[in-house]
């Protein structure tokens, strides 16, 4: 009869070893300290991460959680480094985030090219002084600590340009809904009238303003998860254009030989993105679509409604390799002809194959698929000390990658005026290139090119991410 109890009593021992064992598989998160953020508020950064006080999480997982939070905190743009550890990994554990803030003021003095890429303006405008804009900008990243994004800016050479941008990324409690504004007034004494050989046609006069423009937009954008964003946008546009160029340069430049053109915009984007890390991404896959809609019927100048989207995966093999594959396109569902200012494809919104930095292909469809294969050379720190009075960049990161591509695409432009030859043909370009990543969202990009005519060339391309 003492066999029973003792044979409860060794199950009780057991199933009691076994809860302690199950426990020490899992953390539970009791609390989440921040350290570093001195600007920015706790609320954002605790925004971008994928666990909160009082889950729980498998041990087993806790490394790829860490990383993933830590990931979303960087992929901000707010941080030069941002560190996340658990103080003790058991029953109850501390989340330890520390962020080096990056500097945010970016009061500077503009000095830029006005052209698509810096090859058009040394190659093909001989590296013309005229073609550079001047003045300044102010700019600061997070202006209230919310992430939130002020510009403003005053420009003359090229172009004499005032802007102003405002982006509140969050008016709410559930940091869902953000706010955003702005206005643009510019003037050019050089306008694009045309292309001709699929190369820009360009008209100048220093005595006058060829083109004018203001633009004014506001909108909303909802994030109702990490990794998704919703943007609804509407704008109003006015532009006028000399009468040399509507009415004998480019009678299509706004249709009818009009030099006049208002209209209101309408947009709709969404954006799906789980890259590692967004400036440079290594691992992951992202997707936008774009719904716009030109042209409300009030003034009648503009009439077009098109679809356009790209998607972007990212492949790594091994420690030092991944492939990085893009396809995307555009799609006018009004199948009326464009005004020639409206009627951008190719070469023009980041839409550019390699080896074709010199040409522009207009249309109303366009498809493209661009690839990367990709080598991880190495990575280091310079530091500048106490010669460099700015804290935030005195440690520079830089990133090192080798990269071969392989791009092709092709645009259809029905009303074309058959002086473009590569409307509706296939192009094919491709190369190789040297990948420097600084700051973590800096990058500059050398790369030797070769189009479907095998003209070579070496081009340049920086992002500045500002």
């Amino acid at each position: 009869m003492r066999i029973f109890p003792l044979l409860c009593l060794g199950l009780l021992l057991d199933l009691t070893a076994l809860w302690a064992q199950a426990e020490r598989e899992y953390v539970h998160i009791q609390g989440i300290e921040l350290k570093g953020n001195k600007h920015t508020k706790d609320a954002i950064i605790l925004r971008e991460l994928t666990f909160s006080t009082g889950d729980t999480i498998a041990l087993a997982e806790l490394p790829a959680v860490l990383e993933r939070s830590r990931q979303f905190v960087m992929n901000t743009g707010m941080f030069n480094e941002a560190r996340i550890e658990v103080e003790e990994p058991y029953e109850q554990a501390v989340v330890v985030i520390e962020v080096e803030e990056m500097w945010y003021i970016y009061p500077f003095p503009i000095f830029e090219l006005v052209d698509r890429n810096f090859n058009v303006w040394w190659v093909q405008h001989n590296r013309s002084l005229q073609r550079l804009n001047f003045g300044m900008e102010f700019a600061h990243l997070n202006l209230t600590g919310n992430r939130d994004r002020l510009k403003t800016y005053l420009k003359y050479g090229y172009t004499r340009s005032y802007g102003l941008e405002y982006n509140f990324p969050y008016v709410n409690r559930a940091q869902t809904l953000g706010i955003f504004v702005g206005a643009l007034f510019s003037q050019y004494r050089e306008v694009n009238y045309s292309s001709e050989g699929n190369e820009q046609q360009f008209i100048r006069d220093d005595d006058r303003f060829l083109f004018q423009r203001l633009s004014i937009n506001g909108g909303l954008t909802f994030r109702p998860a990490l990794r998704s964003r919703h943007i609804f946008s509407l704008g109003y546009k006015y532009n006028q254009v000399d009468r040399l160029v509507s009415q004998e340069l480019n009678p299509d430049f706004f249709l009818n030989g009009r030099s006049q053109q208002r209209y209101f915009r309408l947009a709709y984007t969404f954006f799906y993105d789980d890259r590692d890390v967004r400036p440079y991404p290594w691992k992951g896959n992202a997707l936008r679509l774009n719904v716009v809609k030109t042209g409300l019927g009030i003034y009648g100048h503009v009439n077009g409604f098109t679809l356009d989207g790209r998607y972007d995966q990212y492949m790594p093999f091994g420690k030092r390799w991944s492939l990085a594959l893009q396809v995307g396109g555009k799609l006018s569902l009004i199948r009326r002809e464009q005004p020639f200012n409206e009627n951008r494809a190719m070469g023009y919104g980041g839409h550019q194959l390699r080896g074709y930095e010199y040409y522009v292909v207009d249309g109303l469809d366009m498809l493209y698929l661009k690839s990367s294969m990709r080598y991880h050379l190495f990575d280091f720190r310079i530091n500048f000390g106490k010669f460099m009075p700015i804290k935030e960049f005195r440690n520079m990161p830089i990133r090192m990658v080798f990269s071969g591509s392989f791009d092709t695409g092709a645009v259809n432009d029905p009303y074309g005026n058959g002086n473009n030859p590569f409307n509706r043909r296939l192009l094919m370009g491709g190369g190789l290139g040297l990948d420097f990543i600084f700051f973590f969202d800096k990058v500059f990009r050398l790369e030797y090119s070769i189009n479907h005519l095998r003209e070579k060339g070496l081009f340049l391309h920086f992002n500045a991410n500002i």
